[in-house]
């Protein structure tokens, strides 16, 4: 036997009289409130434009319309979740990808040219269309309620709103019958195509937001694969061109002592001193090569901590500027120093640059952001294999962003943002 278990439907599906009650509502309020809004905004835009070189006052009327559409666009967006019950992430301000004013300047470029501000302030717009015109059909249904019940007046004609000759009080109630469901069948098609609009402007459907997901999801499996894989083949290089060639070396050393032993000691003990200094080194690279896959001080002490370690050891000056309030989580840090460390050694190793600076940010929105800076001759490119590449994948699989710039002649910068959760 099969048993099929009920499933409780949402509210919007529930309750739809009640929704679309609610939605009639949220119209008639947007279209008292919209007009006064976009006479608002253009006044600022026209203001802003006729003042635009009169002492800076036109780019600061300018620069308050870019957040006022922000608003605008953020309560239309928060409007339509609470509305309709439907998952919609939060309208927020572009972030700064650099500090400063010139980062300041970029987001606010950024931020005048959002497309999803710019749908949502579309349709609170139309929402004020139709609310102005359901606020009439709202007037016509009273009136038509009026109308309808005009025979109790006792007067043979009824003028109501229309004025002129006026309605037959034997015509009034079937007038006012039709007038009271035209207007209702009026603001119910409004407010269906009002939810049309908004679900299919401002909240993206539930399949399209899983397949970006999915989409997002596979990049950063991907990053990580790839991430892994040129980890190991690095690893490998290393030992192969470094470690093993130092072990074998002193493993040979070793047994020309063991054989001189004997007849020539003086000539084994040197060879014995020289195997040591060879395992030293060893291990000193070995060090190096675990420093490298785990930084065992990122975990104990935090990334301020292991970047100036980092610093410590490099073969080029390092500025460190790093200002966090808090900790971000371990693969957010991880990505970040590995990223600052790769870009360190190929400033020392490649750039020929005499220094570098460093600085890092926990910036709003929960993001760690990091830039490099290298003095050198530019010209550095993400090659398949490389360690760029390495430091773009690693940041992808963290469900990061990076960006290189390095024309020729220098300088050259890399910047990483990280989500990043405490």
């Amino acid at each position: 036997m099969t048993t099929q278990t009920a499933t409780p439907a949402p509210a919007s599906v529930a309750k739809p009289p009640l929704r679309i009650l609610l939605t009639i509502l949220h119209l008639a309020g947007v279209g008292v409130i919209g007009g006064i809004i976009f006479g608002m905004l253009g006044g600022m835009l026209g203001t802003g434009i006729g003042l635009l070189f009169a002492a800076g006052v036109g780019i600061v009327l300018l620069v308050g319309l870019v957040y006022a559409l922000f608003g605008v666009g953020w309560f239309e967006v928060a409007r339509i979740g609470g509305l309709y019950r439907t998952p919609v992430a939060p309208l927020r301000l572009q972030p700064r990808d650099r500090p400063g004013f010139g980062g300041w300047l970029r987001a606010l470029g950024r931020q005048a040219i959002d497309g999803r501000m710019w749908r949502a302030v579309a349709n609170f717009a139309i929402a004020a269309v139709l609310g102005f015109v359901v606020l009439r059909l709202c007037w016509a249904f009273v009136w038509s309620i009026v109308i309808a019940f005009a025979p109790l007046t006792g007067s043979e004609v009824f003028t109501g709103p229309f004025g002129g000759a006026g309605i037959p009080v034997a015509w009034a109630p079937l007038i006012g019958i039709l007038g009271v469901v035209a207007s209702a069948a009026g603001m119910i098609g409004l407010a269906l195509l009002h939810r049309t609009l908004a679900l299919a402007i401002v909240a993206r459907s539930r399949e399209v937001e899983l397949t970006e997901r999915v989409r997002t999801s596979t990049a950063q499996r991907e990053g990580a694969v790839r991430a892994a894989d040129l980890e190991r083949t690095r690893i490998e290089r290393d030992l192969h061109d470094g470690v093993q060639p130092r072990l074998v070396s002193v493993g040979m050393t070793l047994g020309l002592a063991q054989q001189k032993i004997d007849n020539d000691p003086d000539a084994a003990k040197e060879l014995i001193s020289e195997a040591h200094t060879s395992t030293k080194a060893a291990i000193t690279e070995l060090r190096q090569l675990a420093r490298g896959i785990h930084a065992s001080v990122l975990d104990d002490r935090g990334l301020d901590a292991a970047l100036s370690a980092l610093a410590g050891r490099s073969h080029i000056p390092v500025h460190l500027d790093v200002r966090m309030d808090g900790r971000c989580s371990r693969e957010a840090e991880a990505a970040v120093y590995f990223s600052i460390a790769e870009s360190l050694t190929n400033a020392a190793k490649h750039s020929r640059a005499s220094e570098a600076r460093v600085t890092v940010r926990l910036r709003e929105g929960n993001t760690l952001w990091a830039r490099v800076e290298d003095n050198g001759m530019g010209g550095a490119q993400v090659l398949p294999g490389g360690g760029l590449d390495g430091i773009a994948n690693r940041i992808l699989a963290a469900g990061g962003t990076f960006r290189l710039d390095s024309p020729h002649g220098g300088p050259t910068s890399l910047e990483v943002n990280v989500p990043c959760a405490s």
